[in-house]
């Protein structure tokens, strides 16, 4: 006569696995650490949001004057210094964080009360200016060069 299988017996070894109760026990430590984590999260600084707003700023222009080269047509970017945020050719307006203060310095005849345009030009050239990006004590310049219309992006030296 053969005998049954070891498993098949009453208080035989039990099948490998979790119970319900274990796997409960795991979500909630997990559940537990993530929100301590969330709390203990530091919020994302002003200065960060100036090196970040100045980098994408940049990176419109940069787009800005290429599109004008490949299109032949004069491209213009506004700078609203008023509420953070800028537009392409009249487009879209693209809102910045609002804890960076913005400053610019362009010609008079292109700024208005709390905006400023900068224009790129087919030929590469451009009406050039800087952008002053500012936050928690960190100080960016997005310059604009007039005659070849290049962008360049520097951290502004301590005062």
């Amino acid at each position: 006569m053969t005998s049954p299988p070891e498993n098949l017996l009453p208080g035989g070894p039990s099948e490998d696995g979790y119970t319900l109760i274990e796997l409960m026990v795991v979500i909630a430590i997990l559940g537990l650490m993530l929100a301590l984590i969330g709390f203990n999260a530091k919020p994302v600084s002003a200065a960060t949001h100036a090196r970040a707003s100045a980098e994408e700023l940049s990176g419109v222009l940069r787009t800005a004057r290429s599109l004008s080269l490949m299109s032949n047509r004069s491209v213009s970017v506004a700078i609203d210094i008023g509420s953070p945020g800028y537009r392409v050719d009249g487009n879209i307006r693209h809102d910045l964080p609002k804890d960076v203060r913005l400053s610019l310095l362009v010609s008079r005849e292109n700024s208005a009360k709390s905006e400023g345009l900068i224009r790129f030009d087919p030929d590469g050239g451009s009406s050039g200016g800087r952008v002053t990006v500012e936050g928690d004590g960190k100080v960016w310049w997005v310059g604009i060069d007039w005659l070849s219309g290049r962008v360049t992006i520097a951290q502004a030296p301590r005062s």
